[in-house]
């Protein structure tokens, strides 16, 4: 299969990509997401294929309205209406219980009777759901367990002959997949699965107490949310975090090229002019900026490892607000790994 790069001007071809049950990656503000219409079985069974993915990891719907919600959702909660009117669209992930009988396959739900709704904020990509009259699967458009894809290109590094085609849409604003809230219970209090940039101080602001689950999911557990296991958007190089408290970069960059080791880092502008010795460095930022290395570590973990490194260290940021996020992912892409000396 021929792999299409399909620009905005040409989003019919899209459109009819998913009528005729193609797979079509698609961008929104967090990442390129890898679309198939959500009521199509077999179309969502080839998501798991292309990806490789396990087929107890669920899928999230994307919708271009509220109302589509309601086809598969009895009622919604009332703080889940609250989210959906002060964030949607946009990088929050919400999960209900299903009705009954909601017409989603096992599939796409991993065998849970809950499901989890996103509205992406990028037009083009409202655009696609609502001309092609379907609610599309989207989870990241990469081959499973690598850093997801921000750019088209990385899709297509990724998933070339293996997919109809991919919407270009440019580099994706946020770079980290969404904030998923578990509102299946409406008894107890929500339940952030996966911090992404909407914080939990902002869902509070809107409807009280919110509670984090920092809970990683072993490869013998079946997740409610994707991107909940132990190693997940990892390099194929190993990655090792420095912790933002000890700035013993060079000794850990010495310590691998005695090792004779290739050697690079991902990290801000101000403090690689410190460094010597490299074979690679990628900018998450100009000063540390947390929202600008959300944006650039994917990108950051994709370029590094087509350099032939041997390891990559990378900056880290206090757990708090955008930073619970970053290192979120960042602790998943190193297997946990920091250096300690």
């Amino acid at each position: 299969m021929e792999t299409k790069i399909i620009h905005p001007s040409e989003l019919n071809i899209a459109i009819k990509g998913i009528q005729q049950g193609e797979l079509v990656a698609f961008p929104t503000e967090t990442v390129y997401g890898l679309g198939a219409d959500a009521t199509n079985e077999e179309a969502v069974k080839q998501v798991y294929l292309a990806k490789g993915r396990p087929s107890d990891n669920p899928l999230i719907i994307h919708v271009s309205s509220k109302e589509q919600v309601l086809q598969f959702v009895e009622t919604l909660p009332e703080k889940a209406k609250e989210l959906m009117t002060r964030f949607w669209p946009g990088p929050l992930t919400l999960i209900f219980q299903l009705k009954e009988k909601s017409g989603l396959s096992k599939t796409v739900t991993g065998g849970l009777s809950t499901a989890a709704f996103r509205m992406p904020n990028n037009e083009l990509t409202l655009e696609l759901i609502k001309q092609s009259g379907r609610v599309l699967v989207g989870p990241s458009a990469n081959t499973s367990g690598l850093p997801s894809p921000t750019l088209a290109e990385h899709v297509f590094h990724d998933l070339s002959g293996k997919i109809f085609g991919v919407l270009d849409g440019g580099m994706c604003q946020v770079g980290l997949e969404s904030t998923v809230l578990d509102m299946s219970s409406e008894t107890d209090i929500p339940v952030i699965l996966r911090p992404g940039a909407v914080t939990k101080a902002q869902l509070e602001a809107v409807i009280g107490e919110v509670s984090i689950d920092q809970h990683l999911v072993s490869e013998t557990e079946k997740p409610k949310a994707p991107g909940m296991k132990y190693k997940h958007y990892a390099p194929k190089t190993p990655v090792v975090m420095i912790d933002y408290h000890m700035n013993n970069w060079q000794e850990a960059i010495n310590e691998a090229k005695e090792k004779g080791q290739k050697v690079g880092v991902l990290i801000n502008q101000a403090d690689a002019k410190n460094l010597s010795n490299l074979d690679g460095v990628f900018l998450l930022s100009s000063q540390r900026d947390v929202k600008e290395a959300m944006k650039s570590l994917f990108a950051g973990l994709r370029d590094l490892d087509e350099r032939g490194l041997d390891i990559i260290f990378s900056e880290t940021y206090p757990e708090k607000d955008e930073g619970l996020a970053y290192m979120n992912r960042l602790k998943k892409a190193s297997n946990q790994k920091t250096y300690l000396k």
